[in-house]
């Protein structure tokens, strides 16, 4: 078996045994030695490799300082390094069970360009769970996403990823490859270069592909069409994992093909995000329940793409996610507010996760919904989060969501219970169709269990006549053989007289 990473034997010590095995023989044997002579440099890569090398490219460059992980652009229990270069993750008080993300400062909108992820280190933990954590415990996967889209890929249509169980995923959804699956995982210490090639006159034009230790370990799979057209930036989702990401110059593994990193760009062909802004905005929703309060924030998180929603129902949702199941909550401790958590997890059904994000959120300079709808409403509740968030760059402010809505609001309002009202009938319609097949396929069954039954008498009662005639046949035939028999005894005793 040939091991992980290991290139081809050297031709030289092949080539040395055959000499001395020549040398060692008579002088009769003795033939001439051909030596074999290496391949072309280029014959595997004209054979196998659909990529090629890169042209000289004479144009500005994008700078290697320029591209980086973003220290903004990540989930909240993501810890990028000061050099930007290293990526982490909380591994307590829950956080050992959910996903992080972490975006790069640099996008690709053409060209070819790659770039590199190595897990550095895999964090164990020991601890007795009753519930269902989520498998793996180490998850990688390295992909590109859209500005502004979800970075725990590939929960949306906006990126596309490979996943350290050997899996291309994309919107939700995974494909495997039976046949090589075991040879795409992940492995600590190896690196893995992703290659995105949006160059139009490529003939693998706008396709993502995967190298391990500078081999190729798949096709180059083509990018979805949702995403054709659109600056994608690299973009790592990991859990309980270290992650070291290689942006350039430099590959650490060089490919069969020569090809440039993200930070040798070209100025033209890369989109830089926008730099953090110097103050941040916490908003607090005040409203009462049941008049309209989850609707007004879901439309302002939908309107405002860079604030952040910190509330349970958010936390639920990046538990879901991440991969966590729980079963449906039909107590009266639920609510929208304040949802269960019955996960059955140590740091989940505590509240720690949560405790930990209220400690973490005012460290980390973002834009925050604090979406609360009975501590936003009580003073001494609301003056608790307020103090949480003292630091002079955040400027708090209060939205009262009450009072008469606008007309904008309340037409959202009806093309939402529209929507859900269509979606009610089309599932009664649905039932309603399903139940008047199985019932046509019941009587349909029936209809042919009763031919089955009608043939099966049938071939009886044709069977049973058939028997009968051959049974009289068969005694027909006896009673004359014994008929004939008698004459030609009579016969023969009459000829004896």
């Amino acid at each position: 078996l040939k091991p992980f990473g290991h290139s081809q034997p050297d031709r030289r010590f092949s080539r040395t045994a055959q000499a001395l095995r020549v040398a060692a023989m008579p002088e009769q044997e003795k033939a001439p030695m051909e030596v074999e002579e290496p391949p072309a440099a280029d014959a595997e890569k004209e054979e196998g490799e659909k990529e090629v090398d890169a042209p000289e490219d004479k144009r500005k460059r994008v700078g290697a300082d320029a591209v980086a992980l973003s220290v903004v652009d990540t989930t909240l229990n993501a810890m990028v390094a000061p050099n930007r270069k290293m990526a982490m993750t909380l591994t307590d008080g829950g956080f050992q069970y959910l996903l992080a993300g972490a975006r790069a400062t640099a996008g690709m909108k053409a060209g070819r360009y790659m770039f590199e992820v190595a897990v550095v280190e895999h964090v164990h933990l020991t601890e007795t769970v009753q519930g269902r954590p989520p498998y793996p415990r180490h998850l990688v996967r390295v992909g590109v996403s859209t500005a502004g889209s979800s970075l725990l890929m590939p929960e949306s249509a906006e990126s596309v990823c490979f996943d350290s169980e050997g899996n291309f995923a994309h919107d939700g959804k995974q494909t495997q490859n039976a046949a090589s699956r075991v040879l795409q995982k992940f492995a600590k210490d190896q690196v893995f270069a992703v290659v995105v090639n949006l160059d139009p006159s490529s003939k693998v034009a706008n396709t993502i592909s995967l190298f391990r230790d500078g081999q190729r370990i798949g096709e180059p799979h083509a990018l979805p069409e949702s995403l054709i057209g659109k600056t994608l930036y690299p973009t790592v989702t990991y859990r309980n994992v270290t992650l070291r990401v290689n942006f350039g110059p430099t590959p650490r593994a060089a490919l069969p093909f020569v090809c440039r990193m993200l930070s040798d760009a070209a100025a033209a062909d890369v989109e830089l995000a926008p730099k953090p802004k110097a103050k941040n905005e916490v908003v607090f929703p005040v409203g009462l329940p049941e008049k309209g309060y989850f609707d007004w924030v879901d439309k302002f998180v939908k309107e405002n793409p860079g604030y952040v929603e910190l509330s349970d129902r958010k936390i639920l949702e990046w538990a879901h996610q991440s991969g966590l199941w729980r079963p449906k909550a039909t107590g009266w401790k639920t609510s929208n507010d304040k949802p269960e958590f019955n996960f059955g997890l140590p740091g989940m059904d505590d509240l720690s996760v949560r405790r930990v994000l209220r400690a973490v959120a005012p460290a980390v300079p973002r834009n925050y919904v604090i979406m609360e709808v009975k501590s936003n409403l009580i003073e001494a509740e609301r003056r608790e989060l307020l103090r949480k968030f003292a630091a002079p760059q955040f400027r708090k402010t209060a939205c009262v969501v009450m009072g008469e809505p606008s007309q904008e609001f309340k037409q959202v309002q009806l093309d939402k219970l529209l929507k859900e009202k269509q979606e009610k009938a089309d599932i009664a319609w649905r039932a309603k169709k399903a139940e008047v097949q199985r019932k046509r396929d019941i009587e349909r069954r029936q209809k042919e269990l009763a031919d089955m039954r009608r043939k099966a008498d049938e071939a009886r009662k044709k069977a049973a006549a058939d028997a009968r005639k051959r049974a009289e046949e068969a005694r027909r035939k006896l009673v004359e053989e014994r008929r004939e028999a008698k004459i030609k005894l009579q016969e023969a005793s009459m000829e004896v007289d």
